[in-house]
């Protein structure tokens, strides 16, 4: 596998709950005849092909990758492609890679991170203090120096 330039994957990083849907988008900038994808789980250790689409819009899928789950829409005249994911589930966490074969090379793209959870995490908590509307006592120096019984010096400014 070879990452290149050619191929420009958004987003870079989804965080999606169980049962939502998602898109992740390819764009080529080489003339090819479709557009693989790829999912490298890190749990498994392995790369997983998922399906490809050639120009025309006819998909091919893997072993085990439900049709209805997964697709791909073609954008702008074979110059972007996008891959939809219906009913996520935490097993379709991974690393998605779109790739084109050119020279008996697959080139990858980017790659977008996704990650499918049960619950998403709430935001930190912010310390949500009341405003007071009551005007706030504030110690000058001179006010602090009579209290203490020292002197301080006084500071000009030119």
């Amino acid at each position: 596998f070879c990452t290149t330039l050619l191929l420009t994957q958004t987003p870079e990083h989804i965080l999606t709950q169980t049962n939502n849907k998602t898109e992740m988008l390819c764009e080529l900038k080489k003339e090819h005849t479709g557009v693989y994808w790829y999912r490298w789980s890190q749990e498994r250790q392995h790369f997983e092909f998922l399906l490809f689409s050639n120009t025309l819009g006819k998909a091919t899928h893997g072993p085990n990758v439900s049709q209805d789950r997964f697709s791909v829409r073609e954008e702008r005249s074979h110059s972007s492609y996008s891959l939809h994911i219906s009913h996520l589930q935490p097993s379709d966490s991974g690393t998605y890679y779109c790739s084109v074969s050119q020279s008996s090379q697959l080139l990858l793209g980017s790659g977008t991170q996704l990650r499918v959870v049960d619950a998403l995490p709430l935001p930190p908590e912010t310390a949500q203090t009341p405003l007071s509307r009551k005007p706030v006592l504030q110690i000058t120096k001179s006010k602090a120096a009579s209290r203490t019984g020292m002197a301080l010096p006084q500071l000009r400014l030119p």
